[in-house]
This record gives C-alpha cells, structure tokens and sequence, in this order.
C-alpha cells in the first residue's frame, strides 16, 4: 500500500487550487506514495471587516495549518510563498519552492482603461499597504479603497461598490480563470511585488527527511534563490506582508539582481535600490540590498508606518 502524505491547505478557492497543482505534480513524480488533502479556515479567512494592517498577526493565513503539521494531524501545508512570515515556529521549515510565475500586480478597470488613463481622482480596490504606497507615488490623486475578501468577492466588489478598478496578484488571477479580464500588468518601475507573490511555498516539519525528499521533486532553484533573497531582505527590515516593502528577485546567468522598495503610506517618500550578485549568495544580497535601503532612510520610514498603523 503506498504511503500516505496528509497535505494542509486553507479552503479558499486558489488555495485548493494551488494545492490540487501541488498534488498532480507530487503524484506525478512520487508514484510511491498516495495523497490526501485536509482543508480549513485560518484566522485571516475568518476576519474579513477589519483590514489586515490593523490585526497585526504576520501569520494570519498560516498558523492553523502550521499547528496541524506540529501536532502530526498533516505532514505538510502548501501557501502563497507571499504569505509565509520571514520567521516560521520552531519545528518548521520551508521544503520546496515551487516555479515562480507571474508574480506583478494587475489592473482590473470596470471600462477596461489603463492605470494612468483613469480619470482623476478614481476609486481602487485594494487592501496592501504596498501597494497604496507605491500607486500614491504613481498617482497622488487616486483614492484608494480597502478591499479584502477572495477573488470572486473582490471581483464583485468591482461592480457593487462602483470602484473605477481593482488591483490584485496576477498570479491568484490567472489561476482561477480570471486572466481574460486583466486590462494592463504593472511595471515593477510603479509596483514593486509582494515578497515571494507569484510563487507555492511547501512547508514541513525539521527533521522529516522522507517528506523533504518528496517535496523537493517540485523545487525550483531560480525561484528559490530569488524568493530567498526577497525574504532575507523583508526579514532584516522587520517587515511582514502588511508594510509597504516590494521586492524582486531575478535570476539569470549565475547571477541574482534583487529590486526592493520601502515608501511611506501617503506615497511620498519612495526610497528604492537594487544590487545584483551570485546566485549562491541570495540571503547574503537580500541583507545588503536592505542595509543599503536603511542607510538611504528606510528604517525612518518603517518607524513612522507602524506608529500610523497601532
């Protein structure tokens, strides 16, 4: 009989998504084995009137699934790599980064019009703090409304609360079938990704050799080494997913080149660098680029979102 591998996965429709990718592609490449998929609600999917920057729990769509795995109920639990906090509980480790896709921010407009093209003063959807910092640095004259929920909601909120456009992963959209209504990609020149969007982290517990050896099958160097350079970086500045921090890695030719941004909520201190170096030395690059962002003011401004937010 094969070995049964229990997988954890928050039950929104793209997490069951990306977990059901995760499994045809274990399955695909570990035919010994069998698996099996638990499902549940994390904090983050039960909490949806308040906006994530005033719960401050960095592990809000992750500390369910990371009891599971502690207490032996599963023996792995797939994520968003953008939801996975730079400090993960004792016990755990991340095992495998999955291939990166997409990983920019998007545009949805209710008319179909680009970012730079809509009217003055327009309403947009969103709830990252990231994001509001860099779209007010873009365009000082949006107004930006909060916007949680999962994707079919946001989506609806598009219509029902009369908002000239939607801004949301690129990734979560063309997974669940929505890429046909994307109206532009935003250049990383605007916005900066969130740390590690567009790629599946699997997490499992220290130790559990037979489960890293099966989750490995699925890594991807060239996401890994970017994601972890992105992380090193959002780690040395303290920051989780609720600050406004972006950050690129890319890989090419043996080489790493990490973009990161820090801005201030209202947009208008921008402090942005980027450092290239080999791709052996990911977290040495993220720490540095974030010290060279520190040296430039960054702290000062991290300082002053926090305050803003309590």
């Amino acid at each position: 009989m094969a070995r049964e591998v229990i997988i954890g996965s928050r039950d929104s429709a793209l997490a069951m998504w990306q977990t059901n990718w995760v499994v045809d592609n274990l399955k695909r490449l570990n035919p010994g084995f069998s698996f099996r998929i638990v499902s549940m609600k994390t904090q983050g999917d039960k909490i949806l009137d308040v906006a994530l920057a005033k719960i401050g729990d960095k592990g809000l769509f992750t500390k369910e699934l990371e009891v599971a795995m502690l207490d032996g109920e599963t023996d792995l639990a797939v994520h968003s790599m953008k939801d996975l906090p730079t400090v993960l509980p004792e016990g755990l480790m991340i095992g495998a980064i999955c291939e990166r896709v997409d990983p920019r921010d998007v545009v949805i407009s209710r008319n179909g019009v680009a970012l730079a093209e809509l009217p003055k003063g327009a309403k947009i959807g969103t709830s990252s703090l990231r994001r509001c910092a860099q779209l007010l640095s873009y365009r000082p004259d949006l107004q930006l409304d909060p916007l949680r929920g999962n994707l079919n909601t946001r989506m609806a909120k598009l219509e029902r609360n009369n908002l000239d456009a939607i801004i949301l992963a690129a990734a979560g959209v063309e997974r669940l079938g929505w890429g046909d209504r994307i109206t532009e990609r935003l250049s990383t020149d605007v916005c900066l990704p969130a740390v590690g969007q567009g790629s599946i982290g699997i997490e499992i517990r220290e130790g559990d050799k037979e489960i890293y050896d099966v989750v490995q099958t699925i890594n991807h160097f060239p996401s890994q080494a970017a994601i972890i350079a992105e992380r090193a970086l959002l780690k040395r500045l303290e920051g989780g997913c609720q600050v406004p921090i972006g950050a690129l890695g890319t890989v090419e030719a043996g080489l790493l080149t990490l973009k990161g941004v820090v801005a201030s909520l209202d947009g208008k201190e921008v402090i942005r660098s980027q450092i290239t170096g080999p791709v052996g030395e990911a977290a040495v690059l993220g720490e540095s680029l974030a010290e060279q962002l520190v040296a430039m003011g960054a702290d000062k401004i991290l300082t002053s979102v926090r305050q803003g937010i309590i």
